[in-house]
């Protein structure tokens, strides 16, 4: 590889390379630099000017050319007197036997350095439990090496994806679950919002594309596909707890709820909605009760008196298995999909509770029974993840369940991928327990700076590259890698476009003896 530039001044934390005339360093690329035994890898997180010819001299020489004096500047050979200067930080030193560590040390003055390349990624290899990413991004030239991290690590430490509106981060989810699709070493829940992720209309790409996606795959929603399955609850399988933290109910509301639940079990809500009495409740709570449940699930009596659903999500007659089913799905590795585009924020997170209650307590037992090792991990999708773990929320309404897997799932084998544009709302203690942060473009300033205080990595001298990373950039920053990996995330539909390639080509070479 050709030389780029080369090292002039600087410190530990910010060497100073002068670029070669003709070349172009980028912010975010990654330079290579030899040192004894091995090589240092450098990534480049400032640019500036450099120039022989003082400040003042400058100023009016560009004067003299701006009012008409032409040829005033051209004395400074450009390729000797003006240049661009690089700030350069040491993020990994790769040894003569390809082992990777934390370097320590400064690179030999005036040394070459030159663009990274495939070859200086070779460290870079398949785990197990392989979770794709995408690929190894320089500045904004993609490297034909891939990354992939172990599912078994980052699914139970959890995954935080951060960015403004527009960067790619359903995007990215998707390409790391079609990944996962048929593993079977993990259940993954998805709280679809959008109903995006399983590709409802029929040209539309999405994980029902995939070729495993019929026995792995369990897509539930109101309106079901042919195939698919009907999205109905039954009201006898919310417990008060599911609430907790999802709507908010006064201290007088609650104690209503508790005596609805032990007077009439599994048809309290039921009971609720009916007006059925109680003792010691008030008309006024009562009222209150009827008019939440009302508009969180869209429960209600009808003149007739007959109980109704508008959302026909939730049922006092049908769905009495739809929980238990998911969760069995869930256990066996599988992946499922539940379509909540038609309902409000508090049902959707209602219906997200009662399902991620549910795995988390039957994992409890298991670990309880010493089955749990021979469990596959399960991860919850959430988007908007604020809504569930913001402060103000946590505050509020108190700890709910998903907050309660963000801070011990790991212990029972149950994660999060949390999506969110605003990470500075989310509690610092919640943050440190999420180990891996896909971190993707963001021009907010207060946005950058919570996600970077909470990296795995120091990624203090990278807020610029943040807020230059363009649709499908990101940095990858997680506890199980061992410096944070600049990131491009392919469209999903390119890389369902290249896997079907790959696969037929597979196909095509498959040799058969008879």
């Amino acid at each position: 590889m050709d030389v780029v530039g080369q090292i002039v001044a600087g410190e530990v934390s910010s060497i100073l390379i002068r670029e070669k005339s003709g070349e172009r360093i980028e912010l975010g690329d990654l330079l290579v630099v030899d040192d004894k035994d091995g090589y240092l890898i450098l990534k480049v997180f400032n640019l500036l000017y450099g120039c022989q010819v003082p400040q003042a001299a400058r100023e009016l020489l560009a004067g003299m050319e701006l009012e008409g004096h032409g040829g005033a500047v051209d004395f400074l050979e450009p390729e000797l007197r003006s240049y661009v200067l690089a700030e350069v930080k040491a993020i990994a030193k790769v040894t003569g036997r390809n082992e990777l560590y934390a370097p320590k040390t400064l690179p030999g003055f005036f040394k070459s350095v030159r663009l990274i390349s495939e070859e200086n990624l070779s460290f870079l290899t398949k785990p197990p439990c392989p979770v794709y990413l995408g690929k190894v991004r320089s500045g904004s030239k993609v490297l034909d090496v891939d990354v992939f991290l172990n599912g078994q690590d980052i699914f139970t430490h959890h995954v935080l994806v951060a960015a403004t509106t527009g960067r790619g981060k359903s995007n990215l989810v998707k390409v790391m679950l079609w990944s996962i699709v048929g593993e079977n070493n993990f259940g993954v829940l998805v709280l679809d919002p959008h109903d995006e992720y399983y590709g409802r209309h029929a040209k539309a790409k999405g994980l029902k594309s995939h070729p495993k996606a019929k026995d792995n795959i369990f897509y539930f929603s109101p309106n079901p596909l042919p195939g698919t399955n009907t999205l109905v609850v039954n009201l006898k399988s919310i417990k008060p707890s599911h609430f907790e933290g999802i709507i908010d109910f006064t201290d007088p509301q609650w104690d209503a709820i508790k005596i609805y639940y032990n007077l009439y079990g599994e048809n309290w809500i039921e009971s609720i909605v009916r007006g059925e009495e109680a003792k010691g409740i008030a008309p006024r709570t009562l009222d209150v009760l009827q008019r939440k449940f009302n508009n969180a699930l869209g429960v209600y009596m009808d003149a007739s008196g007959v109980l109704q659903c508008r959302s026909r999500t939730f049922s006092d007659t049908a769905g009495e298995s739809t929980i238990n089913e998911i969760i069995n799905i869930l256990e066996r590795g599988k992946m499922v999909i539940l379509d909540t585009s038609r309902l409000l924020d508090q049902a959707e997170l209602l219906l997200g509770s009662i399902v991620i209650e549910g795995i988390f307590n039957r994992y409890q037992q298991y670990k309880s029974t010493g089955e749990l090792d021979g469990k596959p991990v399960i991860t919850l999708v959430i988007e908007e993840a604020p809504r569930v773990l913001g402060t103000e929320v946590l505050a509020s309404m108190g700890e709910n369940i998903y907050a309660t897997v963000a801070r011990e799932g790991r212990k029972f084998k149950v994660g999060l991928i949390a999506i969110t544009q605003l990470t500075s709302v989310i509690p610092r203690t919640v943050l440190a327990n999420m180990n891996t942060k896909i971190i993707m473009g963001n021009e907010v300033a207060p946005e950058r700076r919570a996600i970077i205080d909470s990296a795995a990595q120091d990624l203090s001298d990278e807020d610029r590259e943040i807020a230059s990373l363009d649709k499908g950039e990101a940095i990858v920053s997680s506890n199980f890698t061992k410096f944070a990996i600049p990131l491009y995330v392919p469209l999903f539909e390119d890389y369902i476009k290249k896997f079907e390639e790959t696969q037929t080509k597979k196909k095509e070479s498959t040799v058969f003896i008879g």
